[in-house]
């Protein structure tokens, strides 16, 4: 079992996916993170970003074994590259109303909190696919994250 941390304004006693926002690195889903730190900058930002509630994290825990299983379809992205970045831009494509995956469980590298600036610079023919990686990573270095996009997927988390 692995402990799980999601950062938010408000302390999530059942993730819903109904309360999450589209357009996110891996659309729409629920995002968690093994790294405590990272949630809690998250709920930090959550809190500054709608001037609502207080910076909180909830605590899952999760059987990574899922993450093999054949009942559940799964990405795993070990690293920033150029397949990543055009995995962000598709699911940020604002112009896209239905989601670009059908993935239960995604994990892979965190995009950088200026996301939405790079994808124009590139997508303006500013910058190149390969620049568009480098500007993409995490500026804090490559960290994770858990998105959970299903119902299927949320019944494997244990809120504790």
């Amino acid at each position: 079992m692995i402990k799980l941390y999601h950062g938010s304004n408000v302390k999530i006693e059942t993730p819903d996916l109904t309360h999450s926002k589209p357009y996110k690195d891996f659309g729409r889903g629920f995002y968690l993170s093994a790294d405590k730190q990272q949630a809690w900058d998250m709920a930090l930002q959550k809190v500054n970003q709608t001037q609502e509630g207080t910076a909180v994290v909830t605590e899952f825990l999760f059987d990574e074994t899922q993450m093999e299983s054949d009942d559940l379809k799964i990405l795993s992205i070990p690293d920033y590259s150029e397949e990543w970045a055009q995995f962000i831009l598709a699911n940020r494509n604002r112009h896209v109303t239905q989601p670009v995956h059908d993935y239960d469980i995604i994990y892979g590298p965190i995009a950088n909190d200026g996301v939405t600036f790079q994808l124009r610079r590139y997508e303006g023919g500013v910058i190149s696919l390969h620049r568009l990686v480098e500007e993409l990573k995490y500026a804090k270095g490559i960290t994770f994250q858990y998105y959970f996009g299903t119902e299927r997927a949320l019944k494997l988390l244990t809120r504790i």
